[in-house]
């Protein structure tokens, strides 16, 4: 498999993202990680969705750490300092699940509490399903597990359309697009900074249309059996969605009807935020993360 790897310079002096660099091979591929806070603080894992990296967490990361988390925030394989296979067809549904399910592996974390969102919870739930031992907790925001079962939102068929036929795809004003904050020049460069050259972008082009959106998907079957361990799930399972995303809003309700682990919870909903609530609320995201990690 041909990679890419951005270079270092492209990094520097980003806007609020002061963290070293860590870095994990995984099956031959260089996969970044922000590790923050103390080593022996409860885990925290933050996953990210597409087109974005762990620049997302950048404000939730200083203040779960000062919390006495361990914050963990990779970066996905196509996305951020990671390495970003060159071909769209090394990118695959499956493939980005056994990658976090070795990038878990590889550092040896346990009694995690799984922050994830867009295509952060694609992955990120299908892990937890399969690996149930090593979670204790999720909180779930604007997104999900789908199985093609159900019709996609309009403004889903739209974006999966424009990121596999648009000759434009410019990551850092697609970021504010979905958000209700207006983002400083800056910070749409940071998140275009992964992202030399078209060449790069493979992974962010492929994403949309690995979402399962027919019941005969390639990832239909793997994600119904995972939905099948989630209406068995008790332990505590938080929903966070925002009041603004075209494409989950009003997600959260299945959810919270099918988890075991969800129903004796105060869900969130998350005014004023669109898709990347990170970006438009991110301290109170972290104080819910606190609470729901603390007590729970």
């Amino acid at each position: 498999m041909s990679a890419l790897r951005t270079p270092d310079a492209r990094f520097e002096n980003l806007p609020d993202y002061p963290f070293d660099a860590h870095y994990v091979d995984i099956d031959g591929l260089r996969m970044h990680y922000v590790d923050e806070g103390p080593r022996d603080g409860n885990i925290m894992l933050l996953l990210h969705g597409e087109p974005s990296w762990s620049y997302l967490y950048r404000h939730m990361i200083p203040p779960l750490a000062r919390a006495g988390f361990r914050v963990i925030a990779p970066d996905l394989i196509g996305f951020g300092k990671s390495d970003k296979p060159i071909n769209k067809s090394d990118y695959s549904y499956a493939g980005h699940v056994a990658w976090m399910r070795g990038f878990i592996e590889a550092l040896s974390l346990t009694d995690i509490t799984l922050f994830c969102q867009d295509w952060g919870s694609l992955i990120g739930l299908r892990v937890a399903a399969e690996h149930e031992h090593r979670f204790a907790r999720i909180a779930l925001g604007n997104g999900g597990l789908p199985t093609g079962d159900r019709a996609m939102p309009n403004a889903f068929k739209v974006w999966q359309k424009f990121a596999r036929y648009s000759p434009w795809f410019p990551i850092g004003k697609i970021i504010q697009k979905a958000t209700v904050t207006n983002l400083p020049d800056s910070v749409i460069a940071a998140y275009d900074a992964p992202f030399p050259s078209a060449k790069y972008k493979a992974g962010a082009r492929a994403f949309p249309s690995l979402v399962p959106t027919r019941p005969d998907d390639p990832a239909s079957e793997a994600n119904r059996a995972a939905w099948e361990r989630f209406i068995q799930w008790q332990k505590p399972f938080l929903t966070t969605f925002s009041n603004r995303d075209p494409i989950t809003r009003g997600g959260e309700k299945l959810w919270q009807e099918r988890v075991p682990g969800a129903r004796k919870l105060e869900h969130i909903k998350i005014r004023n935020a669109g898709h990347f609530l990170q970006e438009d609320k991110a301290a109170e995201i972290a104080e819910a993360l606190i609470r729901f990690a603390s007590v729970n």
